[in-house]
């Protein structure tokens, strides 16, 4: 069932790349309203579902916060010293070519992880990480492609390269499946603390500083609707 769900994760990648193929205009214009909701849905399963879970199974809520922190400063270092995960503006000339499908592909392994991670704790959460790694796929996807259509790279390309990228979220949810298979509670808790430190640095770093870029005032509010609909899934799933 978890290759099920990063299969759809993964699919959000490719719908992106289209978007930016197919029209590109729209994509760049309207892109924001996805990446302002993403960071809602992120901080909320960060704060109302991973920690709390972590907290609960490591019985220690200072060692759950220090791992929150580990958490977001390893993908601080990953983001800004191995260049893990480029950033959503198809100016970025720091982000380019070979290293943004690398960085990009990592990222994605991660993302099959997390969701690996999510449901090995239980259903709900698994569907809570998929639901949040889906949403920032698709700006992820818009990334790569714009990216490369920069560097004037073909439509064929760009599409296999982007397939390649989006084919590592399902190999990541395999690898952790194999890797997290009747892990202890405390040790299932510091994962998912590290995995909510990941969420908030992503969600503070790379999503919500779009909002900076745009002068639509209503836009923005799109982030609490990200915050509303994880609660409504839960409120479902009770």
């Amino acid at each position: 069932m978890p290759i099920v769900y990063s299969l759809i994760a993964a699919s959000s990648a490719l719908l992106g790349a289209a978007l930016v193929l197919k029209f590109h205009k729209w994509a760049e214009k309207n892109s924001v309203l996805l990446v302002n909701f993403a960071a809602g849905v992120m901080l909320t399963i960060a704060f109302a579902h991973l920690l709390p879970e972590g907290m609960e199974l490591m019985s220690s809520a200072s060692h759950s916060l220090l791992l929150v922190l580990g958490g977001f400063l390893a993908m601080f270092f990953l983001q800004f010293v191995v260049l893990f995960h480029p950033c959503h503006d198809g100016e970025c000339h720091k982000h380019m070519g070979t290293t943004s499908i690398i960085g990009l592909s990592l990222h994605s392994l991660m993302d099959g992880l997390i969701i690996a991670l999510g449901f090995e704790a239980n259903a709900g959460l698994g569907m809570l990480t998929t639901l949040a790694v889906l949403l920032h796929k698709l700006p992820d996807g818009i990334t790569i492609s714009a990216i490369l259509l920069h560097t004037g790279a073909s439509k064929k390309s760009i599409l296999s390269y982007s397939t390649l990228t989006a084919a590592f979220t399902p190999i990541g949810t395999i690898v952790g499946i194999l890797l997290f298979k009747n892990i202890s509670a405390p040790f299932l808790g510091a994962l998912l603390a590290v995995t909510a430190g990941s969420f908030l640095f992503l969600a503070a770093s790379d999503l919500i500083p779009e909002t900076h870029k745009i002068t639509n005032r209503i836009a923005p509010l799109t982030i609490f609707v990200g915050a509303g609909v994880v609660f409504f899934i839960e409120y479902l799933f009770k």
